[in-house]
């Protein structure tokens, strides 16, 4: 248990029964009338829901304890996503409806942060940009400017982007993993 007024970022609450909601941001407000409230924005960890919801200071809160530990992506047994812990070595098979997202940028050696609650895998975070490689892509054509100079490009994971006309296949590129977004040449 927790009072509202240690409320931190990132930290993950127990409410309304037993659903996951990780703090987005919190604001501690005093009316000049009334009792001080918090104003909080929750991100329902399993669904990715957002919402506001508002507190009453000094409220205790349930906090739930979640494991967040660096694994490494070791490879796919059917449709699971295998990661293996660093420390121990031990195997964790997580399904592909877990990995969500992650799931497009994902190649044997990477390193995720998996987050779990008494046993539970509750998602797979990947660090903010990735350096991937060009499966495939068309050649870009010289004076064909009407897309804005970018082209539909395949990473090695499967998963299509959009890249600037000048990126070829093979070219190793960095990604952002929150929204595909093309971030640049990586250069060897």
């Amino acid at each position: 248990m927790a009072s509202t007024n240690d409320l931190k970022n990132g930290m993950v609450l127990k409410l309304e029964g037993g659903q996951l909601w990780s703090v987005v941001e919190f604001q501690h407000v005093k009316p000049g009338k009334g009792p001080a409230f918090v104003r909080t924005k929750l991100k329902n960890v399993l669904s990715g829901k957002v919402v506001d919801k508002t507190f009453n200071a000094g409220v205790k809160v349930e906090t739930a304890t979640v494991d967040k530990r660096d694994m490494q992506f070791s490879y796919m047994d059917g449709d699971y996503f295998v990661f293996m812990d660093m420390e121990t070595y031990d195997q964790l098979h997580i399904d592909r409806k877990t990995v969500a997202e992650a799931a497009n940028f994902l190649v044997e050696g990477f390193t995720a942060t998996v987050a779990q609650h008494e046993g539970e895998v509750l998602f797979v975070e990947l660090p903010a940009a990735v350096e991937l490689t060009i499966a495939e892509t068309e050649p870009g054509v010289q004076g064909d400017r009407s897309t804005g100079g970018t082209k539909p490009a395949t990473l090695e994971t499967g998963h299509q982007i959009q890249v600037p006309l000048f990126i070829t296949t093979g070219e190793k590129i960095k990604v952002d993993t929150r929204t595909s977004d093309y971030l640049g040449r990586v250069n060897s």
